[in-house]
């Protein structure tokens, strides 16, 4: 949490031309991890359905499920998301916010309450944790020519 302070702390500190550049920077970043997240809701059970090996590789699965428990963990303490939090503060103390930035934001920020999304969120890392626990990553990660060709094999 310290980190967080601090990272606000020196939003403050820089000169407002600056802030537009760098709000434009977190919500490029923001919309990166936004669409790893939904990606990997989509591909894990499409992949794993048609026998792509990719979609169990162990870190992808890990930082997919790391991610979107940072983001269940933040609604259930009543956080906002980080990048939400560092977005707002630099788009405040720029000068201006350009019009495809606000055009940008009102795809991804919805004015519903806090509640809607601590319960969404919630939701969509329980499924997740569901995907592991039912096809979880390669365990022969390592050796990654012992099971070629072979596909998983699904429940039910």
């Amino acid at each position: 949490m310290a980190f967080l302070h601090l990272a606000s702390a020196l939003i403050t500190s820089i000169p407002p031309r600056l802030d537009a550049g760098l709000a434009a920077g977190v919500l490029g970043l923001h919309i990166l991890i936004i669409a790893f997240n939904i990606a990997g809701l989509v591909m894990v059970p499409l992949g794993i359905w048609r026998g792509w090996r990719w979609v169990r590789e162990p870190l992808w699965r890990s930082l997919h499920l790391l991610a979107l428990a940072v983001v269940a963990l933040q609604a259930v303490l009543g956080r906002a998301c980080f990048l939400t939090v560092w977005q707002d503060d630099l788009q405040h103390a720029a000068a201006h916010t350009p019009l495809i930035q606000k055009w940008v934001d009102s795809l991804i920020y919805w004015p519903l309450p806090m509640a809607f999304f601590t319960m969404v969120y919630v939701l969509v890392f329980v499924y997740v944790a569901l995907l592991w626990w039912c096809w979880p990553p390669r365990r022969d990660w390592r050796n990654l020519g012992s099971a070629a060709g072979k596909k998983p094999k699904m429940l039910g």
